[in-house]
C-alpha cells in the first residue's frame, strides 16, 4: 500500500489559513475558496453563514451604528486560555465523554483542558496557568480561530 506524502505540512498550511482569514476580514468578501495540490479550503464570514439580522420598524437606527473604524477589538483577557491554532473546539475526548473541565472546576498548568481538530489530527490543548473555571468561552464542536480565547480562569 503507498501512503502519499502531503505536499503541505501541517503548521504551513495553518499558516496560509490565518492569512486568508485576515485578508477575508480586511476586505468585502464573504467567502474566500482555495484549492491546491488536492487540499481544498473554504473560509467564510459570520454574515455568510447566518441570516441578515431584521432592520426594526420605525425610525433610522443607521446614525446609532458606530463606524467601522471606530470599533474597538478587545484584546483578550490575561486569564484565558488561547487557541494555539484554528480548527475545531471539543471540551471532551469523545462525544458523551465527561468534559475535560467545567466552570468552577481547578485548573493546573500543563492540565489538558480540551482539544481541537485540524486537518483531521486532533491536538491536546493545554492550560498555561493554573485558576479555577470562570468561563467557557466557546462551544464543543465550535470553529476556533488561533488566539482566541477557549476558557477565563480566574487566577489565584
Amino acid at each position: 500500500m503507498d501512503v502519499l506524502e502531503p505536499t503541505i505540512d501541517t503548521p504551513e498550511l495553518l499558516a496560509v489559513i490565518d492569512r486568508l482569514e485576515a485578508l477575508l476580514e480586511h476586505s468585502e468578501l464573504t467567502e474566500i475558496e482555495v484549492e491546491a495540490d488536492g487540499t481544498a479550503v473554504v473560509l467564510r464570514t459570520q454574515a455568510a453563514i447566518a441570516p441578515p439580522p431584521v432592520a426594526p420598524s420605525g425610525p433610522s437606527v443607521a446614525s446609532a451604528a458606530p463606524e467601522a473604524s471606530s470599533v474597538k477589538v478587545d484584546a483578550p483577557p490575561a486569564n484565558a486560555i488561547l487557541a494555539p491554532l484554528t480548527g475545531l473546539y471539543y471540551g471532551a475526548p469523545s462525544p458523551g465523554a465527561e468534559p475535560y473541565v467545567k466552570v468552577g472546576a481547578e485548573v493546573h498548568v500543563g492540565q489538558v483542558i480540551g482539544l481541537i481538530e485540524a486537518m483531521k489530527l486532533f491536538n491536546e490543548i493545554k492550560s498555561e496557568l493554573d485558576g479555577r473555571v470562570a468561563r467557557i468561552c466557546v462551544n464543543d464542536g465550535a470553529l476556533v480561530k488561533a488566539r482566541q480565547p477557549l476558557i477565563e480562569l480566574e487566577t489565584t
